[in-house]
């Protein structure tokens, strides 16, 4: 148990590192215990404030109910009497006998039946002795007429070509004739004006108002220089001050000892396998001797089945079934004369000239001045200088320095790093009072401790 508790300390940082050290509760949760803790301890939960909201009881009403609903009061009951019923009439036994005639008998009266002969037809085969005509209805009634074959019929106004020489004119040519160049006057404005040969005045308004001023001198800011703190340092962390280390005993090795042999016997290659499951004796392996091979002493017949068996005693090559085909070849030669190629033969015809036509422009010669009508019509006119109404300047400016010094340079003067109490071993100003349950060790201030030894 290390007495580094924050518990009355005003360090804020910390909180105790150690496992509760009580004798009967052994848990491996950290301390939760802090300063944080110590001075807000929790407060019992209090339950929320009920409702003051009226309860809906339902009031029932000291006055009985009555029990009569529309039904009784509108529909009254009568009273009921019992159904008188009728007695039946008693059977009286006729001394008739009962005609058991229906209509069926009366009307339909039963005949003698008798066996109705088949009416099939008796199988008759008559063979006729005659010859058999084979021709077709359509063979006897359509006969074919002997009549000239018809001639096409043509219409008689053929095309025959003018032999008049084509002279290739257009309805253009001929109706709009041409009557020459035309003559077109000139719509370009004279050239009147005529440009400057005085120098261009390069004078702006921005080169004659706005004089440029002098530059003021950039103000630096300087620094201060460093200033080494004079306080040595306690090369303290956090984990130093906080977390120190508990006395205990080196971590023994797991490594199992080395046990020296005490005999120098060779190492046996017998194990627990082959001692139990050892080979079996094999019986030799029963093999037949192969006969010697002795050749036949007859000569082997290379003759087959089919060739002692499939003879052709009188075996001739087979002929082919196919007809030549009999080509009659005509003596007279060939025409290749068409209705095509008579009707319409190739007209002897000639390659046309492409038509031109005179120009109708005229090429002035005088050379082309390019120049546009923006550049003819605007002429450059001289500047007009404009009236400036910038404000004049406000004053003199002031080269005062800015001061650099704030609010917060002036009242928040930085404050020297006071130690932890809880990171001295006997912390300076109090008395060692006593050890809790957990392992806390607990200090008060000195000035309590005098005043509760002066009380005793």
């Amino acid at each position: 148990v290390t007495n580094s508790c924050a518990v009355l300390f005003p360090c804020r940082c910390h909180h105790c590192p150690h496992l509760p050290t009580r004798p009967y509760e052994k848990s491996e949760k950290p301390c939760m215990l802090s300063e944080y803790r110590e001075r807000y301890p929790p407060y019992p939960i209090t339950l929320p404030r009920g409702l003051l909201k009226p309860k809906k009881a339902y009031k029932m009403a000291q006055i009985p109910m009555e029990g009569i609903s529309t039904t009784k009061r509108d529909y009254i009951a009568h009273e009921v009497l019992p159904q008188k019923l009728k007695p039946p009439e008693r059977h009286v036994k006729s001394d008739e006998s009962m005609d058991l005639t229906s209509t069926y008998k009366q009307d339909y009266n039963s005949y003698p039946n008798s066996q109705v002969p088949p009416c099939l037809p008796r199988v008759t085969r008559h063979i006729p002795s005659a010859k058999m005509d084979t021709r077709t209805t359509y063979e006897g009634d359509y006969v074919l007429w002997n009549e000239p074959k018809t001639e096409l019929i043509r219409p008689n106004d053929r095309f025959h070509p003018s032999e008049e020489k084509f002279d290739h004119r257009t309805i253009v040519q001929d109706d709009y004739l041409y009557r020459g160049p035309v003559a077109t006057q000139s719509c370009k404005p004279p050239k009147l004006v005529q440009k400057s040969k005085a120098p261009f005045e390069n004078i702006t308004n921005y080169r004659v108002n706005y004089v440029p001023h002098p530059l003021e001198k950039h103000y630096i800011h300087k620094y201060e220089k460093y200033k080494v703190n004079e306080v040595p340092f306690d090369s303290l962390t956090t984990h130093k001050v906080s977390y120190k280390g508990l006395a205990g005993q080196p971590a023994k090795l797991a490594k199992p000892c080395n046990l020296k042999l005490l005999h120098d016997l060779p190492f046996s290659s017998t194990t627990e396998f082959r001692e139990k499951y050892q080979a079996w004796p094999r019986p030799p392996v029963f093999t037949k001797k192969p006969d010697a091979y002795l050749p036949p002493l007859e000569k082997m017949d290379l003759h087959t089945t089919t060739q002692t068996h499939y003879k052709h005693p009188n075996g001739k090559p087979a002929k082919m079934c196919q007809t030549l085909a009999q080509l009659k070849i005509s003596t007279e030669p060939f025409s290749s004369s068409s209705t095509m190629k008579e009707d319409y033969k190739p007209w002897l015809c000639k390659r046309l000239k492409p038509i031109t036509c005179v120009p109708e422009l005229t090429v002035p010669a005088e050379p082309m001045d390019f120049l546009t009508t923006f550049q003819t019509h605007y002429v450059p006119h001289p500047f007009t200088v404009t009236k400036s109404y910038k404000p004049g300047s406000s004053g003199p400016k002031h080269h005062t320095l800015l001061d650099a010094k704030t609010t917060y340079a002036t009242s928040y003067t930085p404050k020297g790093i006071v130690r932890c109490l809880a990171s001295y071993k006997h912390p300076p100003g109090y008395v060692f009072e006593g050890t809790d349950a957990d392992g806390h060790n607990l200090y008060l201030p000195a000035s309590t401790s005098e005043c509760l030894q002066g009380g005793h």
